[in-house]
């Protein structure tokens, strides 16, 4: 399990907190596990050869110094403590770096991989911790996420409309606004929803991982009853093209990891079937799914076999 995996990295390493550490396999437990009890902690793995890392690192630790003290920063140079990135990596399914995982008390629950403009970062540390104090809208939006865990679509509905009678532009709003409907099956009317994010906001992390999923969608739709597929499958394992349909149909009926398998064996069979299509969709699944979604997990680590083998 990552959790067992995080908490084993090290033994327990003394030392005043501070919002921004250069952390290795010994200090690990404590200034990330024990550190993300009091706020979360952004782990931050880079290299020096790395030159996206370069640009990001110091873009992190910019918005962490502004958040005023609500997320740390855990930086792991992972030429120096590989064992770290080793457990991390294979648990998670990450291939590259520069990857950032967020830990908060003790579990991971969110990330990104890749350089991100700094306001992006921004907006992703916004919704990790908020902006600051509490305000009428962050209190909706807290309502809504309550409400959507306790199943009241229509209740959370109502608070994110609220929200965005007051901000017209609120991207959190919209985007849990749009997943309701896409959740509902309303795919225009999620479409319309995101059609209500600024144009510079449009390459946001939640609202392009929701174009995705809409187009996923979409797909699934246009295939109708799956049996078919499978029949051809059935009768000829080869029919890469089958396979493929079958993948986006079992997506749309959010079997997720039957839908990974369907596409590892196309990459198995023929990794330039149709220019990579295979390993081209697998990674638009996982930017529809999330890091941290355990479909996403298990497809990059099933991947990462093959890639490897």
């Amino acid at each position: 399990m990552l959790n067992d995996a995080l908490t084993a990295a090290g033994p327990q390493a003394g030392g005043p907190s501070t919002l921004i550490k250069d952390v290795t396999t010994a200090s690990f437990r404590q200034d990330v596990i024990a550190e993300s009890m009091n706020r979360p902690v952004m782990v931050d793995f880079w290299a020096p050869w790395c030159g996206p890392c370069k640009q990001l690192t110091p873009l992190l630790e910019k918005v962490v110094q502004g958040a005023g003290g609500r997320v740390a920063l855990a930086k792991v140079n992972i030429d120096e403590s590989p064992a770290i990135w080793s457990q991390i990596s294979q648990q998670l399914g990450l291939q590259s770096i520069p990857a950032v995982i967020v830990i908060d008390k003790g579990r991971p629950v969110d990330g990104f991989v890749g350089a991100l403009p700094e306001g992006e970062i921004k907006a992703f540390v916004a919704r990790l911790v908020g902006p600051g104090g509490p305000s009428p809208v962050e209190e909706m939006m807290a309502e809504a996420e309550a409400a959507l865990a306790e199943g009241d679509a229509a209740g959370a509905s109502e608070l994110y409309a609220a929200v965005l009678a007051q901000e017209s532009t609120h991207l959190g709003a919209i985007a849990g606004l749009a997943k309701i409907q896409l959740d509902l099956g309303e795919l225009g009317n999620a479409r319309q929803i995101l059609e209500m994010a600024p144009p510079d906001k449009t390459g946001d992390p939640a609202l392009t991982s929701l174009h995705a999923a809409i187009e996923l969608a979409e797909k699934a739709a246009a295939l109708g009853d799956l049996g078919g597929l499978q029949a051809r499958i059935d009768a000829d394992p080869a029919d890469l093209q089958a396979r493929f349909d079958l993948a986006l149909g079992l997506n749309g009926r959010n079997e997720r990891d039957a839908a990974v398998d369907q596409l590892i064996e196309i990459h198995r069979q023929d990794k330039e079937w149709n220019e990579g299509a295979a390993r081209k969709q697998l990674l638009t699944f996982f930017e529809a799914w999330g890091l941290m979604d355990k479909a996403s997990i298990r497809g990059r680590r099933r991947l990462s076999t093959l890639v490897f083998a």
